[in-house]
């Protein structure tokens, strides 16, 4: 027991320390680091779909867009610019405070999940998949069309001058002096989605270990045998997609804040497809594998930069190094998967049988 509090102490600390030391390599690696704590809380809200309740999301970006738009719509002058009424109502914008931001961004995904959820109640397998890709790519056409006849998203010039998080009175957006060392804005920002990220993971165990949790497992596992033994399989997948949604609502609010810029493009379908490939990868239903596929997966095709660099420069710049990354991607997928089929980290149990907890 002793030795594992150490351990836990060992990994806080070197959590903490992590972007200060990636600050003398340069910003790009802290902004990765950012960027992976972000794929960390939208895997882990989709592994409450797909890894808890085993309902397939391959549109999980549309609540990712959603959080991301409606902080970019209320933290950036594109309304008072397009509105009459609000430049009336609020002439200096509404800069609002994170305490607000995070509730209404959970609310907002969360509603737009249980509506997602509704359609989609008796659908399995193959045809759930279908619906929910059509829904992601519905919600990104919408933002992408959006801007006439009435201008509310700016379409696919996207919306810039997002205000960025203020704490406090501190604001994020600018670099920090402490104790005359310079903080800089995307290390600030680390420390604020690694918090976000260890909450997310709280809820999450709670979740787990709850009888929602244990209800979302045995409409897994069989859904007609849960549904024999009393469990409302209607209102648990409504809840999980609500609960699954409100995380990526998250995640993109802070993704807007942290970018400054939204546009459709950041919400594609190959987003969806690589969060889904991160619960896939590091284990279904475990949390500790979900946090690791996400942290490869986000941080694989930046490495992979300095592989397909030189590969292009052998075949006298022939292949494209961005076709080049995907290809690579794609290679170490497939061989991980042949290798580890069940994920890098997969759950020991599975949900197959909840063993006693000492």
């Amino acid at each position: 027991m002793k030795n594992h509090k150490i351990q836990w102490i060992l990994g806080g600390i070197a959590l903490l320390v992590l972007p200060l030391v990636l600050q003398y390599f340069g910003n790009a690696w802290v902004r990765i680091a950012d960027l992976a704590l972000l794929y960390v809380m939208l895997a882990l809200g989709l592994n409450i779909v797909v890894g808890y309740a085993g309902l397939l999301d391959l549109g999980y970006v549309a609540f990712y867009a959603v959080g991301a738009y409606m902080f970019g719509l209320l933290a950036s002058p594109h309304l008072a610019d397009n509105f009459a009424w609000f430049a009336a109502n609020f002439p200096d914008g509404l800069h609002m405070s994170l305490w607000m931001v995070i509730p209404l961004a959970l609310v907002l995904a969360a509603c737009t999940g249980v509506l997602l959820g509704i359609p989609v109640l008796k659908l399995r397998g193959d045809y759930l998949a279908i619906v929910t890709l059509g829904f992601g790519e519905i919600i990104r056409i919408f933002m992408n069309n959006l801007d006439h006849p009435v201008n509310i998203t700016n379409g696919p010039k996207g919306l810039g001058q997002i205000d960025s998080v203020k704490i406090f009175g501190l604001d994020l957006g600018k670099r920090l002096e402490l104790f005359g060392y310079d903080i800089n804005s995307v290390t600030l920002y680390y420390y604020l989605f690694l918090f976000l990220v260890l909450v997310t993971i709280l809820v999450c165990y709670r979740l787990q270990d709850s009888r929602i949790g244990r209800a979302w497992m045995a409409i897994r596992e069989d859904e007609i045998a849960a549904k024999a033994m009393g469990i409302n399989t209607r209102n648990m997948k409504l809840l999980a997609f609500g609960m699954g949604a409100s995380f990526g609502g998250v995640a993109g609010a802070m993704f807007a804040a942290f970018q400054g810029f939204v546009s459709p493009e950041s919400f594609s379908l190959m987003e969806s497809v690589m969060i889904v490939a991160m619960v896939v990868l590091g284990g279904i239903g475990h949390i500790p594998g979900v946090i690791l596929g996400a942290v490869l997966l986000s941080a694989l095709p930046e490495v992979l930069r300095y592989v397909a660099g030189p590969l292009q420069a052998m075949t006298d710049g022939r292949l494209d190094s961005s076709i080049l990354r995907q290809l690579l991607i794609a290679l170490a997928m497939i061989i991980v998967m042949l290798l580890r089929p069940r994920g890098l980290w997969p759950a020991p149990e599975h949900g197959k049988s909840l063993a006693q907890k000492s």
